[in-house]
């Protein structure tokens, strides 16, 4: 390959740069090659395993795709994007921006001048937050709206990241429980727009780097559409999303069954499913605890809390109490160790219970005793029948 003397030269100030620790960024513009609806690239370093990398975030019309090279593969690829494609490259410093350009008329020409203001080249992987899912190099949440092209987040979307991030955060030592030297089958049941299905998917394949094969259940074509390109666009192949519903689904195989978010005795469902497929992870978020309310309700049964139940408020907390609380004895009933707590969930829905069933093989519950307290509670607050109990044929 014939280098251009000024291409050549203006290499040799990136790899300067790298050695004296002072690159910022480079950036490639004015496209002239043959790939359709390539606009720009852009160049950065990152961290990968604890080993240095450049990642190229290839920017189209529609979208944006992320590679990553070492020193060398970066050098060659510079050199032949410079002598076909690109006729403007520019790289920042610390200290100082230069430009490569090649003219209209065919003259080139380098450009340097010196920056005021000096900027810290620190590689873009290791953000000081600590995030589990960092804002960088993730076209799926550029295409969702949460980060800018070069992975800033939007001010809009801050709570949606921190949501991201704790959801992750939350999930993380309950995945390290269970076996992951296995392929993992995971479901998310209800994924709507995917945030947090892209997000787990991220997690298990580059955090954890598990062979990991997620679906997205979600009942609206829409998203489910615009999901599986998302997942075509950053080259998630593992990840997909299937038009469906709870009920509908077909859970054999599954290792972690997820479900946010599903409507009243869909979250009943959806523990079955898990319970079913013997899950070794079942994780539900519920909401609309409507089914317990409404058997409450029409028997009315005098007990100790009717000073309280008598008014609406605290009514359906105490539905969501013993809903809640009858699913877990269920798990548990079915061999799992249970764990109940707050998950912070978005502005629409500020804080949920988050149910969670591990697996546990190395103790038999007691089932008779499991299900007298089942029909105690039951009795005490005059249910006829709870959803999950009914489908489970307790």
């Amino acid at each position: 390959m014939n280098i251009l003397p000024k291409a050549a030269e203006f290499i040799a100030a990136f790899e300067e740069s790298i050695l004296n620790n002072a690159f910022i960024k480079l950036s490639l513009g004015n496209y002239h090659g043959t790939e359709e609806n390539l606009k720009n690239i852009y160049i950065k370093r990152t961290l990968i395993k604890k080993e240095e990398k450049f990642s190229f975030t290839y920017r189209y019309k529609t979208r944006d795709i992320v590679k990553n090279y070492d020193l060398g593969e970066t050098t060659k690829l510079l050199e032949s994007l410079l002598a076909n494609d690109f006729h403007v490259a520019t790289l920042f410093t610390d200290s100082a921006e230069s430009q490569f350009e090649i003219l209209k008329n065919n003259k080139i020409v380098l450009k340097e001048k010196v920056t005021e203001t000096k900027l810290v080249p620190t590689p873009e992987h290791d953000h000081a937050k600590k995030r589990i899912i960092s804002s960088q190099q993730k076209p799926y949440l550029h295409e969702l709206k949460i980060t800018d092209a070069e992975g800033n987040v939007y001010k809009k979307a801050q709570d949606k990241f921190r949501q991201i991030n704790h959801y992750i955060e939350l999930l993380s030592p309950l995945i390290k429980e269970i076996p992951t030297d296995k392929q993992l089958k995971v479901a998310d049941m209800g994924s709507g727009k995917g945030y947090l299905t892209f997000a787990l998917y991220d997690y298990l394949k580059n955090v954890l780097q598990v062979d990991a094969h997620v679906t997205g259940v979600e009942f609206r074509p829409d998203l489910v559409a615009l999901c599986n390109e998302i997942a075509q666009h950053s080259a998630f192949e593992n990840l997909h999303f299937e038009e469906g519903t709870i009920a509908e689904f077909d859970s054999n195989n599954t290792n972690i069954l997820i479900a946010l978010h599903a409507c009243d005795t869909a979250t009943d469902d959806a523990i079955f499913k898990g319970i079913s497929a013997e899950a070794d992870l079942i994780v539900v978020a519920p909401c609309c605890h409507k089914q317990i309310r409404r058997e409450i309700e029409k028997t009315k049964t005098a007990n100790d809390v009717q000073f309280l139940t008598r008014y609406g408020i605290f009514l359906e907390r105490q539905a969501e109490m013993v809903t809640d609380g009858i699913r877990a004895l269920i798990l548990e009933y079915f061999g799992y160790k249970t764990k109940v707590f707050e998950f912070i969930s978005d502005a629409n829905t500020p804080k949920n219970v988050m149910i969670v069933g591990t697996k546990d093989k190395r103790n038999a519950p007691d089932r008779d005793a499991i299900l007298q307290k089942i029909r105690d509670a039951k009795a005490y607050f005059g249910i006829g029948y709870h959803h999950l109990e009914k489908i489970a044929a307790l």
